[in-house]
């Protein structure tokens, strides 16, 4: 587990598997400290523009893999946000698959959070990272939050989202996701029900939030 400095943020990468509770572990940390104090961001943000391809080609494209996600820029992102400079993240629609014309400004902070299936696999983000957690949670449990997740949020059917789920989510958990554990400095099983992990973990980001 590398130190940061005291003269530049607390990079935190949470990985895991879809549906870990990824999501919910960095809402709970980033919410214990001031706004102003944390910054955050989704890997999901950084998907490719596929607006150049017909709906049928945009839907064939795996998305779980390492090369279907701007990497690089996130990974650049990230420098800029340790050099004290703000940046323009991508917002991007999973309906449509491509990125919306506006971005979403974020501004440095003490303590940035950065969240994904696939933040491990790019050596270039692991560079960029003091703190690697990954949430370990049981299959089952996470392919039925997906399955809520994509129904709900995303517009899907549900056979959309168990042909992907065969086809690309599972082949690729197993071949990038469940292997990048293996950068992890803290496996945290159960994600934000774990009290114990986020307690360590909200000690450290508060010292360098505050000074402390």
């Amino acid at each position: 587990m590398a130190d940061a400095s005291l003269d530049r943020p607390l990079v935190i990468g949470i990985a895991g598997g879809t549906g870990s509770g990824k999501s919910t572990v960095a809402h709970k940390l980033a919410s214990s400290i001031p706004a102003e104090r944390c910054a955050v961001i989704d890997h999901d943000s950084y998907y490719f523009d596929q607006g150049h391809l017909s709906p049928q080609a945009r839907a064939e494209i795996n998305y779980d893999h390492p090369s279907s996600l701007e990497s690089r820029l996130l990974a650049e992102h990230l420098r800029v946000l340790r050099s004290g400079t703000g940046v323009d993240v991508p917002i991007y629609d999973f309906v449509t698959h491509t990125r919306r014309a506006e971005t979403r400004r974020v501004n440095p902070a003490p303590v940035v959070l950065v969240e994904g299936i696939l933040v491990f696999v790019d050596p270039a983000l692991r560079e960029q990272m003091d703190i690697k957690i990954f949430v370990d949670t049981d299959a089952d449990i996470r392919l039925m939050r997906r399955i809520r997740r994509d129904l709900e949020q995303r517009g899907r059917s549900f056979a959309s989202v168990r042909d992907q789920y065969y086809a690309t989510v599972r082949p690729m958990h197993l071949e990038y996701v469940e292997p990048s554990k293996r950068w992890a400095d803290l496996i945290v099983p159960e994600g934000g029900d774990n009290k114990v992990a986020l307690d360590v973990l909200l000690g450290r980001m508060g010292r360098v939030a505050f000074g402390a």
